[in-house]
C-alpha cells in the first residue's frame, strides 16, 4: 500500500471501530473490547509505518477537492511532515493503552460500550486534525474532540460533579472556537484558500494583510482547547471522568490539539511580533500560575491536571519563541509521562479508595500493596520534574535553550522580550513543579498511621499498560539526537546553562519540599494505629473521607463513589501549605478565576435571561393574551346579537342605515365647507 492509503487508514478504522462497537453494544456485548482495542492498536502500527516512510524528509500531500463552495475551495487533504507522523504515533500508542487500561478498569461498567466507542471516535478525530491538509476538515475533528470530551467527562453522570464539569468543559472550549473559527475564515479570506501549503505559501510571500488579528483570534480557541490562561478552568475540574479519559485528554488529545496546530501553523504566528509576545505572556502567567494551584490540591488527579496546564505552558513558550521543534519534542515527552502518571494514579486511587492527598498522607503500606504504581509512578514523577537522564529533562531543557537563544539574540524570529518571558518563568516553573511532584510522591507514598486498606490486586492489563508507558517516560529524551529530522533539523539537546539552572532549580525544590515535610512530621504525633483486621479510616471527624470500596472493588467503581465524598480533614504535616503560606487558599481555589467568571460572565447573562424570560411573560404574552381576549369578546358580543328575532334584525338594520347616511352627510357638509 501507498503511504497515503496507510495514512487515510489510520483515521478511519478508530471511526469504523466506534461506529461498530455503538452498534453491536447491546445486542453483541462479547464484540465490544475487540472493537475497542484492535482498531486502535492497528491504526498505532500503521501510524508507526506511515512515520518510517516518511522519515522526517519531504511532506506527504495529497488532496481532493470535498465539495465546491464556490469561492475558497475546501479539498478532502493529507499534509504529512515530519511533526505530523509523529505526533500520529503519539496518539496511536497513549490510545491504545488507555483502551487496553479500560477493559480492565471499567471491566464491570454497564456503559462501557459507549464508553470505548466514544474513546474510540476522540482518537480518530485527533488523528484527523493531525494528518489533514485543509483548515475545515481539521475543524471538524477540532469540533468532534469538543463533543467527545463532553460525554466522557460526564461518564458518572449521577454525580453533579460530573455534570457540571462536562458543561464547563463544553462551553468554555466552545467560548475559544468562535473567535477561533472567525481566524480561520479571516486567514483563508487573505490566502484564498483553507489548504496549510497554500496559507504557508501566502506567508511566505506575504500576502497576509491582517497577520495580527488572525493571529490573536486562532490563539482565543488554542487556549481554550489546550487550557491556557485565561481560558484554562475546565480542565482541573474534568478530572470528574475517568481516569483513563483524563490520561487520553491530557496526553495526547485535545489539550494536545492547540499546540499541535500552532507548531503547524507557526510562520502565521511568527508574522506579528506583537501575537508572539501575547503568547510568550499567556504561557508565562499559565506556567506559574499553574504550579503554584498544583502545590495547594489535596486531590491527586487535580495536581496532575494543574501540572498539564503548566506543561502545556512550557509547550506555548517554545512556540512563542518560535521553536516548534522544541514544542512537540515536549510534546511527545509529556504525553508519555503524563498517561503513565494518570492511569498510576488510577491505581493509587483504587488502593486508597480515595483520591485525596489528605486522606492518603494517613496511610501506610501503598508502596507495599501497589508496587507496581509505586515505581511506574516515581518514574513519571522524576519526568516531571525533568530530573536527568528522565525524558522530561530533555524536552524541558529544549524549550529552555530555545527561550535562552531567543533572549539573548542568537534566533531573531521572535522578539528578545518572549525570550526573557519564557525563560524566567520556566526556570520558577522547574523550581515549582519538582516541589509539588516530591509532596505527591511523599503525600500518597510516604503516609503515616493506619494501614492502608486492601481493594484487590489490580487487573494485568493495567500493571502491563504502566510498565510499557514507563520505557518512553525513562528513554525517550535519549532518542532526541536521533530526531533531528523530525524537528526541522534543531538540536535539541540541553547546553550546560538551562541544564545546571533548570536541574538546580529542580533539585532545590525537592529538598526544600522533603525537608518540610520531614520538620512537619517531626512536630505532629503520628494518629494512632488501628486495631488488626479494622477498616483504617483516613481522617477522624466530621470532615473526613473514609473509605468506601469493598476488597473486590474495580477502580472505576473507586472513584465514581470517591467523587461523593466529603472534603477531609487538612493534613497538618503537608508542605505545601507551609511553602505558600497565605497563598495557599487562593493557590488552591485556582486564584478565584471561577469566581471572576462567574461575575463577569455567568450572573449577567443570567440576569439577562431573567429580564428577557420577564419580558416574554409579562409583555409579549399580555399582549398575545389580550388579542385572544378581544376575539373572545367580540365573538361574545356577535353570538349575543344573533337572538333569531326577524324584526329585531330589520331593526338594527335600519338604525344602521340611518347612521351611515347621517355620517355622509356630515362628512359632505365638512368638506363642501373646507
Amino acid at each position: 500500500m501507498t503511504t497515503t492509503t496507510l495514512a487515510v487508514l489510520v483515521p478511519l478504522l478508530p471511526f469504523l471501530g466506534s461506529a461498530a462497537g455503538l452498534l453491536l453494544g447491546r445486542t453483541a456485548p462479547g464484540f465490544v473490547r475487540p472493537l475497542a482495542v484492535l482498531p486502535t492498536l492497528a491504526a498505532a502500527v500503521l501510524a508507526v509505518l506511515v512515520a518510517a516512510r516518511q522519515g522526517g524528509g519531504k511532506a506527504v500531500d495529497a488532496a481532493t477537492q470535498l465539495t465546491p463552495t464556490g469561492s475558497v475551495p475546501i479539498d478532502l487533504a493529507l499534509h504529512i511532515d515530519g511533526f505530523a507522523a509523529v505526533v500520529a504515533v503519539l496518539v496511536g500508542v497513549v490510545a491504545t493503552c488507555v483502551q487496553i487500561y479500560s477493559t480492565g478498569y471499567l471491566r464491570h461498567d454497564p456503559r462501557y460500550p459507549s464508553y470505548a466507542a466514544l474513546v474510540s471516535l476522540f482518537t480518530a478525530a485527533m488523528l484527523l486534525v493531525v494528518y489533514s491538509g485543509d483548515l475545515m476538515v481539521l475543524l471538524v475533528g477540532w469540533e468532534i474532540m469538543g463533543i467527545c470530551s463532553y460525554f466522557l467527562v460526564g461518564h458518572y453522570w449521577e454525580t453533579p460533579e460530573a455534570r457540571s464539569a462536562s458543561l464547563k468543559a463544553f462551553l468554555v472550549t466552545k467560548l475559544g472556537d468562535v473567535p477561533f473559527l472567525i481566524g480561520l475564515f479571516a486567514l483563508a479570506a487573505d490566502a484564498g484558500t483553507f489548504r496549510i501549503t497554500g496559507v504557508l505559501g501566502a506567508v511566505t510571500s506575504g500576502a497576509l494583510d491582517h497577520p495580527t488579528l488572525v493571529a490573536l483570534l486562532l490563539l482565543a480557541g488554542v487556549a481554550g482547547k489546550s487550557a491556557q490562561f485565561p481560558l484554562h478552568t475546565w480542565l482541573p475540574d474534568a478530572m470528574a471522568g475517568p481516569t483513563p479519559v483524563s490520561a487520553l485528554i491530557h496526553a495526547a488529545t485535545m489539550v494536545a490539539a492547540g499546540i499541535y496546530f500552532v507548531a503547524r501553523l507557526l510562520p502565521v504566528f511568527a508574522a506579528s511580533a506583537a501575537a508572539l509576545t501575547v503568547l510568550a505572556v499567556m504561557a508565562a502567567v499559565t506556567m506559574v500560575g499553574s504550579a503554584l494551584a498544583a502545590l495547594a490540591q489535596d486531590d491527586i488527579k487535580r495536581v496532575l491536571a494543574y501540572s498539564t496546564i503548566g506543561q502545556l505552558g512550557y509547550m506555548a513558550g517554545a512556540l512563542a519563541v518560535a521553536d516548534r521543534g522544541a514544542a512537540v519534542f515536549h510534546l511527545l515527552s509529556h504525553g508519555a509521562f503524563k498517561a503513565l502518571l494518570f492511569l498510576a494514579a488510577s491505581a493509587v486511587i483504587h488502593a486508597a479508595g480515595t483520591n485525596s492527598l489528605t486522606a492518603m498522607s494517613r496511610m501506610s503500606g501503598l508502596t507495599q500493596r501497589i508496587p507496581d504504581a509505586y515505581w511506574t509512578m516515581t518514574v513519571g514523577l522524576l519526568a516531571l520534574a525533568a530530573i536527568p537522564p528522565f525524558a522530561g529533562f530533555f524536552s524541558k531543557e529544549a524549550v529552555l535553550v530555545a527561550a535562552e537563544h531567543t533572549a539573548t539574540g542568537d534566533h531573531t524570529a521572535a522578539p528578545a522580550g518572549a525570550g526573557w518571558i519564557v525563560l524566567v518563568a520556566g526556570l520558577l516553573t522547574a523550581l515549582l513543579t519538582a516541589a509539588y511532584a516530591m509532596r505527591l510522591w511523599l503525600l500518597a507514598f510516604r503516609g503515616r498511621g493506619a494501614e492502608a486498606p486492601d481493594h484487590g490486586r489490580q487487573p494485568i492489563q493495567m500493571t502491563t499498560v504502566l510498565w510499557v508507558l514507563a520505557v518512553p517516560s525513562l528513554g525517550f529524551g535519549l532518542t532526541a539526537a536521533y530526531l533531528d529530522d523530525w524537528f526541522d533539523g534543531n538540536a535539541l539537546t540541553p547546553t550546560l546553562t538551562t541544564a545546571v539552572l533548570g536541574t538546580g532549580l529542580a533539585v532545590v525544590g525537592a529538598a526544600v519540599t522533603y525537608a518540610v515535610r520531614s520538620t512537619l512530621l517531626a512536630r505532629t504525633a503520628p494518629p494512632p494505629a488501628a486495631p488488626a483486621g479494622a477498616t483504617p479510616v483516613p481522617a477522624a471527624g466530621p470532615a473526613a473521607a473514609p473509605t468506601v470500596a469493598h476488597p473486590d472493588a474495580e477502580a472505576g467503581q473507586v472513584e465514581a463513589e470517591a467523587l461523593d465524598l466529603p472534603h477531609p480533614a487538612a493534613d497538618p504535616a503537608d508542605p505545601g501549605r507551609a511553602l505558600l503560606g497565605p497563598l495557599h487558599r487562593p493557590a488552591a481555589d485556582g486564584f478565584h478565576l471561577d469566581a471572576v467568571y462567574r461575575a463577569a460572565f455567568v450572573r449577567p447573562v443570567l440576569a439577562a435571561a431573567s429580564l428577557v424570560r420577564f419580558l416574554d411573560r409579562e409583555v409579549v404574552d399580555t399582549y398575545v393574551r389580550g388579542a385572544g381576549d378581544s376575539a373572545k369578546g367580540l365573538g361574545w358580543l356577535v353570538r349575543r346579537a344573533q337572538t333569531g328575532n326577524v324584526q329585531t334584525y330589520l331593526s338594527a338594520l335600519l338604525a344602521g342605515s340611518v347612521v351611515l347616511a347621517v355620517v355622509a352627510v356630515v362628512l359632505a357638509n365638512a368638506a363642501a365647507g373646507a
